[in-house]
C-alpha cells in the first residue's frame, strides 16, 4: 500500500527505536521522510537506508532548532503533511526518589519537545491550507501510574491532554489539522534495553516485564509504526484528539 503518496513527514526522534520504525513504515507508504535527531551521525545513517530520506539536527527542546528544521523540510520540500513526536527519555525515581534536574530533563524532551513539535507543526502545516497529522507519542504510562517513574508518568500524561486541546484548536480553526496520540507499553528498543540492563540479570528482567503482559511478549517498534501510518494516512481523516493504546492487553487488565 502507498497511503501516503506525495506527502512529507518529520520524524522526531527519528535516528533510532520508534522514531526509526515510523520513518521506514512512513517511507514504505510513499512518503518523503525527514529524520530529525539530537544524534545527526545516526539520523545521517538512518536516513542513508531509507530511500529518498534525509536528516535533519535537531534538539527538541530547543525553540529555535525546532523552528530551523521545520522551516527547512518546507522549504526543501514545499510543504510538510506529518509530524511525529517520537522524541522521548525515560528517568526513574519516585516522588522522593526522583531529583529535579531529572523531572526538568524528562519534562524538557518528552513534553516540550512535543509542544514544540506541535507549534511548529501546525505553522508550517496551515501555511500551505493542506492540512495535515501530528502524531504524538505519549504511553501507557500516560494512562496508568507507576511507583517509580514520577517524571515519566507526569510527561506522558500532559502529552495525552496536550494533543485533545491541540486537535480541538485545530478544528476549531478549520485548518484541517489532525492530532492523534499513541500510547505504547513495553516495546523492543534501545530505551528498553537501557532499562533492562540496569538490573542485575536482565534476561530476568526482560522476562517478567513480557510476563505482565497479556499477550506474553513486548511490541516490536514496527507494530508502533503500523498504527502511527494509519493515523498519518487519509484513512483516519475523521480521527482526531484519539489516544490509541498499543500495549498487548496491559491497561485492559
Amino acid at each position: 500500500m502507498r497511503r501516503l503518496q506525495g506527502k512529507v513527514a518529520l520524524v522526531s526522534g527519528g535516528a533510532s527505536g520508534i522514531g526509526l520504525a515510523s520513518a521506514r513504515r512512513l517511507a514504505e507508504e510513499g512518503a518523503e521522510v525527514v529524520l530529525a535527531d539530537l544524534n545527526r551521525d545516526g539520523a545521517e545513517r538512518a536516513a542513508a537506508e531509507i530511500p529518498g530520506a534525509s536528516a535533519e539536527l535537531l534538539d527538541v527542546t530547543s525553540d529555535a532548532d525546532w523552528r530551523r528544521a521545520a522551516d527547512a523540510v518546507a522549504a526543501r520540500h514545499g510543504r510538510v503533511d506529518i509530524v511525529v513526536n517520537s522524541a522521548g527519555i525515560v528517568a526513574f525515581g519516585s516522588i522522593e526518589d526522583v531529583s529535579l534536574e531529572d523531572w526538568r530533563r524528562t519534562m524538557a524532551v518528552n513534553l516540550d519537545g512535543t509542544f514544540l513539535g506541535c507549534r511548529h507543526g501546525v505553522r508550517v502545516m496551515k501555511a500551505t491550507g493542506r492540512g495535515g497529522a501530528i502524531v504524538n507519542l505519549s504511553s501507557v504510562s500516560g494512562i496508568i501510574g507507576g511507583h517509580n517513574i514520577a517524571a515519566y508518568n507526569a510527561a506522558k500524561g500532559a502529552v495525552r491532554l496536550l494533543t485533545k486541546s491541540v486537535a480541538l484548536h485545530c478544528a476549531r480553526k478549520g485548518y484541517g489539522i489532525r492530532c492523534n496520540s499513541v500510547h505504547p507499553g513495553f516495546v523492543e528498543t534501545p530505551m528498553l534495553d537501557a532499562v533492562v540492563n540496569q538490573g542485575r540479570n536482565p534476561q530476568d528482567t526482560r522476562a517478567k516485564l513480557q510476563a505482565g503482559v497479556p499477550l506474553g511478549r513486548n511490541a516490536r517498534p514496527e507494530e508502533v509504526a503500523a498504527m502511527i501510518a494509519y493515523l498519518a494516512s487519509d484513512e483516519a481523516a475523521f480521527v482526531t484528539g484519539a489516544e490509541f493504546v498499543i500495549d498487548g492487553g496491559v491497561t485492559a487488565m
